[in-house]
């Protein structure tokens, strides 16, 4: 299992690399060359800055079991459909059955700014200590969750 990170203006790289670290599962960072990252635990994998490259990417490389951190929906339903888990930098588990729904309001909000030049749709709250604890607390339960999964499937081959 390894933990893939949408690391274009992700607010939470450090805290997956401190949950990361503690159960010792490989971070991988994706960005494009528009951003530098560094990292003393993940490993940085820069990607051409063409549209999309980083969520193809990203896409690409991850597998069943693995971990997916994104805020991009479209990238959330690829890993699903590979069988992989995804999570919002905000805590909240993408899964089967509240992916359709997200992707539904994604379009019908582009939609809206697209038919009125005025369309001003509400942007998010600025970011807080407590948002980060809130993701940390969860993304570790997820990683147990995945880690016990991984766990129970090595031990049936």
């Amino acid at each position: 299992m390894k933990i893939f990170v949408d690391a274009d203006a992700c607010p939470v790289v450090h805290q997956v690399e401190s949950v990361a670290q503690k159960y010792q599962v490989p971070v991988v960072l994706l960005c494009d060359t528009n951003h530098i990252l560094s990292s003393d635990y993940s490993k940085i994998r820069v990607v051409g800055a063409g549209a999309d490259a980083v969520d193809f990417a990203l896409i690409n490389l991850c597998h069943a079991g693995d971990i997916v951190v994104t805020q991009d929906y479209g990238v959330a339903a690829l890993a699903l459909g590979k069988h992989a888990y995804a999570v919002h930098q905000n805590g909240w588990q993408y899964t089967d059955k509240n992916i359709d729904r997200l992707l539904m309001e994604r379009h019908i909000m582009k939609k809206a700014r697209r038919a009125s030049a005025k369309f001003h749709g509400k942007g998010p709250h600025k970011r807080t200590a407590a948002d980060d604890e809130n993701f940390m607390r969860k993304f570790e339960r997820l990683l147990q969750m995945a880690t016990a999964a991984q766990a129970t499937v090595d031990s049936d081959c």
